[in-house]
């Protein structure tokens, strides 16, 4: 059973700016659920490479998936991997560049990848990942079918070994700098969904779902 609590491991134990580190494990299922995009830090043929892809997670087993042909996949099978996810929530501006710096909330996961090969947590991990993406969708599209299953690698990783790290708030300056007359603050970012656009080739007078409308 996985703690409550991340317990801080030698990969995962913040150095700097410990203060920003968030023990809460529901902290780190807020971070991975309001997401839609993860990279996979990966070792391919002794060169590092960072992919960026979907996921999904399912109590305490984050997913992702991708072509069987796919050489990130393949060599992450078996292997210890890095999976990291951030929100940028603001660009903090101070009075000197020095104390410049970024609201943020992000997660990084350390751990050995394993191969989904169970039929039936095949489709829990493609699941996961289409509802990540875009709640609802499962139902409304059609499902995979044998070709494209056995085209699919799903790859599982463990909750277990994690860290999240936030940065909220106004600029840190020197106390000497307080008096310069540079303005200061924060430059919120925003994601937003936009309108939805049809694809031209759709059939008939077709309304957009309420699952994907609703989401503007």
């Amino acid at each position: 059973m996985v703690s409550l609590m991340l317990s801080a491991t030698p990969r995962t134990a913040l150095g700097r700016s410990k203060e920003r580190g968030q023990s809460d494990r529901q902290a780190l299922y807020d971070v991975l659920d309001s997401g839609l995009i993860c990279h996979l830090g990966v070792v391919v043929d002794g060169t590092p490479m960072v992919v960026p892809t979907g996921y999904g997670r399912v109590g305490d087993t984050l997913y992702v998936h991708g072509s069987t042909g796919a050489r990130s996949l393949r060599a992450a099978e078996g292997t210890e991997v890095c999976v990291t996810v951030t929100h940028l929530d603001g660009i903090v501006l101070a009075r000197s560049t020095f104390n410049h710096s970024m609201n943020y909330r992000s997660a990084m996961i350390y751990g050995t990848a394993r191969r989904v090969t169970d039929p039936d947590e095949v489709i829990t991990g493609l699941y996961a990942l289409t509802e990540q993406l875009s709640p609802g969708q499962w139902d409304a599209a059609r499902r995979p079918n044998r070709k494209e299953l056995a085209a699919t690698a799903v790859l599982a990783l463990s909750l277990a070994e994690a860290s999240v790290k936030v940065r909220q708030g106004p600029p840190e300056d020197e106390e000497e700098d307080y008096a310069l007359p540079v303005w200061a603050g924060v430059l919120p970012i925003v994601t937003s969904f936009g309108t939805p656009e049809p694809d031209p080739r759709l059939t008939g007078d077709m309304p957009v779902p309420d699952h994907i409308a609703g989401r503007r």
